[in-house]
C-alpha cells in the first residue's frame, strides 16, 4: 500500500512543474488559462475515479481496483510521453492524458480504506502518516495490522464527516493553487526563462517534500501529545501565514516582457492611468535574454503595469511555510476522518474524502490560473487567505465534535484525541 501511495504521488508530480513549458512547445495556441485546465484534469479523472474504486473495493478483494487503477496509469503516461506526435489538437491529447493519469490515481482510497481496517485506534495516527510520508517521498522524487471486525454500535457523525471533508477540500485547494502558479508567477515576477523556472521550482519542490517527511516523522510523536485537533489548527494557521507573506508589497514594478511591447500587443482595454507608470517610471525595464526568450511579465497581463512585484525572499518564505503547514493538515485530516469513522467499512466514506480533494484540485488551478491571468496576485492570494480564515472558523465549530467513534460511544478513554 505504501509503494501503491508512492507510485500515486510520482505520477502527479513527475511532470508538475514541467506542464507549462512543455504545453507551450507542443502546442502554441494554449494559453494560461487552458494550463488550469491540463492540472485540473488529474483530479477530475480522480475525483470521478475515487468513489467507484472505493465502493468497488468494499465488495470484492481490493487487488481488483488496484490492478486496473494501475494499469491504466501506465497506459495514460504513456500517451503524455508522445502527445508531441499529432500534428494537430496536441493540447487537447495533453488533457485527455492526464485525466487518464488521475483516474488511475483513484487508488487512494483504496489504500487509505485499506489502512484503516487494517490498524487499530492507537496504530492509525502513525500508519496515515507513514502512508503521507510515502506521498511526499513520491513528490521528491518526481521532479528531482489487526483487521478491526467488531460490529458498530450507533451512527456516525455526519456533521463531523462532512466538516471534514470541507477542511480537506480547503487544504487540497490552496495547495493546489500553490503549485499552479509556482511556474507562471516565478517566470513573470522574476524574468525567469521556462528552463530556469522548471528548473528552479523543481528544486525547491524537492526541498519542501524532504520538509514534508521530517514533518511527518515529528507529527507521529507530537500528536501523542498535543492531539490531532490542535495540530490542524497550528497546520491552518501556517498556511495562512505562508499565503499572507506572498501578497504583493513596496512599489518595484516587475520586468514587462519585451516581445509583447515590439508586437504593440498591449491590451486595449486597459486604462490609460495604468499605462502611465509603465511609461514614465524609470525602474521599470524591458526584459529580454541571450536567447532570444521573451521574459518578464506579459503586458497582456494589465494588473504587471501596476502590481507592485513579490520579492524572492517573499516567495521562498512561503513556500517554506506552505509546505510546512500542508502536511501536517493532510494526515491530520486524514487520520481524524478514519478515527470519526470508526470500525465500519470505510471504503465510501475514504472514496468521497478522495473526491472531495479531488474536486480541490479541479477548482484550484482553474481559479488560480482565471485570477492570476486576469487580476493578479494580490487578488488570487487575498481570497486565498479569505478561504483559508473561513476553514479555521469552521474548525472551531466543529473542533468538539473530531473525536474517534469509540470515544464518542464511551467505549474507550479520550486521549488527546
Amino acid at each position: 500500500m505504501y509503494l501503491t501511495m508512492f507510485l500515486s504521488s510520482v505520477g502527479f508530480s513527475i511532470v508538475i512543474m514541467s506542464v507549462w513549458p512543455y504545453l507551450q512547445k507542443i502546442d502554441p495556441t494554449a494559453d494560461a488559462s487552458f494550463l488550469g485546465w491540463i492540472i485540473a484534469s488529474y483530479s477530475i479523472g480522480q475525483m470521478v475515479a475515487s468513489p467507484l474504486f472505493g465502493l468497488w473495493s468494499n465488495y470484492r478483494p481490493r487487488r481488483e481496483p488496484l490492478v486496473i487503477s494501475t494499469a491504466i496509469s501506465v497506459a495514460a503516461n504513456c500517451l503524455y510521453a508522445y502527445v508531441h506526435v499529432p500534428h494537430s489538437h496536441n493540447k487537447y491529447y495533453m488533457l485527455t492524458a492526464r485525466a487518464l493519469v488521475g483516474f488511475g490515481a483513484g487508488n487512494v482510497a483504496v489504500v487509505r480504506s485499506y489502512i484503516a481496517g487494517a490498524t487499530s485506534l492507537t496504530e492509525r495516527t502513525s500508519a496515515m502518516a507513514n502512508t503521507s510520508a510515502c506521498q511526499a517521498v513520491g513528490f521528491i522524487l518526481g521532479p528531482g495490522s489487526d483487521v478491526l471486525d467488531q460490529n458498530a454500535e450507533g451512527s456516525i457523525d455526519h456533521v463531523a464527516v462532512v466538516a471534514l471533508n470541507i477542511l480537506f477540500f480547503v487544504i487540497l485547494f490552496v495547495f493546489a493553487v500553490f503549485e499552479t502558479i509556482a511556474t507562471p508567477l516565478t517566470m513573470d515576477m522574476y524574468s525567469w526563462t521556462r528552463k530556469e523556472a522548471v528548473f528552479y521550482n523543481g528544486i525547491i519542490l524537492s526541498v519542501i517534500g524532504i520538509e514534508s517527511v521530517i514533518v511527518f516523522m515529528v507529527v507521529k510523536t507530537l500528536s501523542k501529545k498535543t492531539g490531532e485537533r490542535a495540530i490542524l489548527h497550528a497546520g491552518l494557521l501556517t498556511v495562512l501565514v505562508g499565503f499572507f507573506i506572498l501578497l504583493p508589497w513596496g512599489k518595484k514594478l516587475p520586468n514587462i516582457q519585451w516581445q509583447e511591447i515590439k508586437n504593440n500587443s498591449i491590451p486595449r482595454t486597459a486604462p490609460s492611468e495604468m499605462l502611465a507608470p509603465f511609461w514614465n517610471l524609470p525602474e521599470l525595464q524591458l526584459s529580454s535574454n541571450h536567447t532570444g526568450e521573451p521574459v518578464g511579465c506579459p503586458v497582456t497581463q494589465s494588473w504587471c503595469l501596476n502590481t507592485p512585484m513579490i520579492y524572492l525572499a517573499q516567495y521562498i518564505s512561503s513556500d517554506v511555510l506552505i509546505g510546512l503547514g500542508y502536511p501536517v493538515c493532510n494526515v491530520m485530516s486524514y487520520t481524524l476522518y478514519s478515527k470519526v469513522l470508526g470500525p465500519k467499512p470505510q471504503g465510501v466514506y475514504m472514496g468521497w474524502l478522495t473526491a472531495s480533494g479531488s474536486g480541490a484540485r479541479i477548482l484550484g488551478p482553474v481559479f488560480v490560473s482565471q485570477i492570476y491571468t486576469h487580476l493578479g496576485p494580490r487578488w488570487a492570494f487575498s481570497l486565498i487567505c479569505g478561504v483559508v480564515v473561513v476553514s479555521l472558523l469552521l474548525l472551531e465549530i466543529v473542533y468538539k465534535r473530531l473525536i474517534a467513534f469509540s470515544v464518542r460511544y464511551g467505549r474507550m478513554q479520550e486521549e488527546n484525541c
